[in-house]
């Protein structure tokens, strides 16, 4: 796992990628903090985090995009697949990879803190929450992304349909709650709505169960990932 942990996060950068990714993210968390936060002259973050959401649903795609599916293009993955290496470590390689990319990019939001601290205070309670957020809702949209790699060797096709499946879980419970009438169904459709446990955490309310769906949908589709590869292995 730390080979393909290491090759991948030296093929962001070599590529380029890595910088794009970091680029876009500082620039629009960049912009969201000075318009939510500094222009409207409030110490709560929490307003530029619920903009940092939609953001993730753009990036994330194209972050997961070429992790699986440049290797099938190439036909690199057949060396990957034939190797004596346990296909987990395959995927949480290139997964953790992504992640800590994701990670270093988050960090940003400490020095935004740094610069409302410089201006007066710092809400910390809320800006903990909302950056323990944004570490189960890349973890699992991560997780999500790289399945989708895994279908397919073209990485247009495959951030634009991880694209399109997170902007469904994202407005899961607004079209559907809507239209469900039993209270019973109702709930559980809250349950999956990964924006109503994100909000959650922004609120400062660190719930277990919401801790266990996001990383529960991480080890999902890894799990996914892991079987479709398994499969191409055996064709």
């Amino acid at each position: 796992m730390g080979a393909i942990y290491r090759r991948e996060m030296g093929s962001f950068f070599t590529s380029g990628l890595g910088y794009v990714f970091l680029t876009v993210f500082y620039a629009f968390s960049g912009y969201f903090f000075y318009t939510e936060v500094i222009e409207s002259g409030i110490a709560d973050t929490s307003p530029m985090f619920a903009r940092m959401f939609i953001m993730f649903i753009f990036l994330i795609p194209v972050l997961t995009m070429r992790l699986l599916s440049e290797e099938k293009k190439n036909r690199t993955d057949q060396g990957l697949l034939t190797a004596p290496i346990n296909l987990w470590e395959i995927v949480m390689g290139k997964y953790m990879a992504a992640f800590t990319l994701f990670v270093i990019a988050e960090c940003i939001v400490f020095v935004y803190a740094l610069v409302l601290r410089y201006l007066g205070s710092v809400v910390w309670a809320s800006l903990i929450g909302n950056f323990t957020a944004m570490l189960f809702l890349g973890a699992a949209f991560i997780a999500i992304g790289i399945f989708v790699s895994s279908l397919t060797e073209n990485q247009m096709a495959a951030a634009v349909v991880s694209f399109v499946v997170m902007l469904i879980f994202y407005f899961f419970d607004e079209t559907l709650l809507i239209r469900v009438s039993n209270d019973t169904l109702r709930e559980v459709l809250t349950a999956l709505s990964f924006r109503t446990r994100y909000y959650e955490f922004t609120k400062g309310v660190f719930s277990l169960s919401s801790i266990l769906f996001f990383l529960s949908t991480a080890f999902l589709f890894n799990f996914f990932t892991v079987r479709v590869l398994e499969k191409r292995r055996w064709s």
